[in-house]
């Protein structure tokens, strides 16, 4: 039970990451025997009875309404990822469906021609698409030089999660990689709220459990995140840490289930040139736009 999007742990994690005081709830009498919120506090901070909220915690809340969901991410305090994941998660255990991974094959992600023949006409921004578990199915000139080279690898190891995590070069390539790490695997468990069913979010996310203890580690936390924009920096081999603005977009239909993953630098700046300078040397030596599927 690999991409495990449960209820259960989620809400205990939410309640866990409050601070009683800080919402203004009584110290109570006694010595917390858990961190963060007890149930009935979650349960009077979302309005509910306290056995209403245990069953839900618990899965057994059966079709929980809406107004009830948006009560209790009020009451926890949810981002609107988080509260999208609780949307999701509540879906799924009221409808008892299993969340092993399942057996066969998943029809291949495919980025539309038309999609292709915008980013390869974006002039000095990097871009990425990627699809379901982070799995990196188009880029242009620049996006195929900015921190890893999906050109040279096969096509079931373009994943943008697999690199960061089992890859030395590539964690070294990243000066703040604990953070793009943790970014990393918040962004897979919102995946896991929205594509339960995914054969290959499972199996990414199965050999990541396996193979990276950090990875694992970071999973447990339940972080539900979908950062949309900041700065990322990245140290390449010849010209040194650059530092790239970026905007993540999940895209309109009917490519809903694909991200688009933009850099640009600042104007004038050294990393402006020195993308300038990448963009050159991948021309003069012919390397081209690239596309793949898992």
């Amino acid at each position: 039970m690999h991409a495990e999007p449960e209820i259960n742990a989620f809400l205990k994690a939410r309640r866990a990451a409050l601070d009683p005081a800080g919402l203004g709830l009584p110290p109570g009498g006694t010595r917390r025997r858990v961190r963060g919120l007890r149930r009935d506090e979650a349960a009077h901070l979302a309005g509910i009875s306290v056995e209403y909220y245990t069953r839900i915690e618990q899965g057994r809340g059966g079709n929980v309404s809406p107004e009830v969901l948006d009560s209790l991410a009020r009451g926890l305090r949810l981002t609107a990822a988080e509260h999208e994941y609780l949307r999701n998660v509540a879906h799924r255990a009221a409808h008892a469906a299993t969340t092993r991974c399942q057996v066969g094959e998943e029809a291949p992600q495919v980025v539309r021609p038309g999609l292709r023949v915008m980013i390869d006409a974006m002039d000095g921004v990097a871009a990425v698409v990627y699809g379901r578990a982070m799995d990196v199915l188009a880029w242009n000139r620049l996006g195929g030089l900015i921190g890893c080279d999906f050109a040279r690898l096969p096509p079931g190891e373009r994943n943008i999660a697999k690199q960061m995590f089992l890859r030395a070069d590539v964690e070294a390539s990243h000066p703040e990689v604990a953070q793009v790490r943790r970014e990393i695997v918040a962004v897979l468990r919102a995946e896991a709220g929205r594509f339960p069913d995914s054969v290959r979010l499972c199996h990414v996310v199965g050999e990541l459990l396996e193979s990276s203890p950090e990875f694992a580690r970071l999973w447990e936390s339940q972080e539900v995140e979908e950062k949309t924009y900041g700065v990322k920096r990245v140290i390449d081999p010849r010209h040194g840490l650059l530092e790239l603005q970026f905007q993540a977009m999940r895209l309109p239909p009917p490519d809903d289930e694909l991200t688009l993953l933009l850099y640009a630098a600042e104007p004038d700046s050294p990393t402006r040139k020195a993308l300038r300078a990448l963009s050159a040397d991948a021309e003069e030596h012919g390397a081209l736009p690239a596309t793949g599927t898992p």
